[in-house]
């Protein structure tokens, strides 16, 4: 067995477990993070649909007020 001086000892028992978990919490908030950007880009295409159809509506409801006599006369 080999033996570990005891300057080394605190970077065994310390650094080297700490810096550990930091990666691993780093990879698990990239995880996270790469999971909301998926979600952030589904809700983006869901809002561009949704402004597709409002604008056909919009074209729809112009193109009828402009076939129907106003139902007011000034």
């Amino acid at each position: 067995m080999s033996h570990i001086p005891a300057e080394l000892l605190p970077v065994l028992q310390i650094t080297i477990p700490l810096l550990i978990g930091l990666f691993l919490a780093a990879h698990s908030q990239n995880k996270r993070i790469d999971d909301i950007v998926v979600r952030l880009n589904a809700i983006e295409q869901r809002l561009q649909k949704i402004e597709e159809r409002l604008a056909n509506f919009a074209e729809r409801i112009t193109r009828l007020e402009e076939r129907t006599p106003p139902l007011v006369r000034r």
